[in-house]
């Protein structure tokens, strides 16, 4: 691996805390404040240790990563 290798091995610890974490991020995205809340209840109940909190925080910040897609124009007169 060179120095600027973009590979990494950044595996969560906890895929299960990964994935909420995915769909609690796409949540906020949509503005879902009820599939938000559904996903924090279920956060608290099953996160037992910091390893599960560090897989959440990762598969959010795995999809806040990508950029918000634009819809084309439906006018495209202008």
């Amino acid at each position: 691996m060179g120095i600027f290798s973009r590979k990494s091995n950044d595996t969560p610890a906890n895929p299960a805390m990964a994935e909420l974490g995915r769909e609690f991020a796409i949540a906020r995205r949509h503005g879902d404040r009820k599939t938000m809340r559904r996903i924090g209840r279920e956060f608290a109940n099953t996160a037992q240790n910091d390893a599960d909190a560090a897989s959440f925080q990762h598969g959010q910040q795995g999809y806040d990563a990508l950029p918000p897609v634009n819809p084309p124009r439906r006018n495209r007169r202008r």
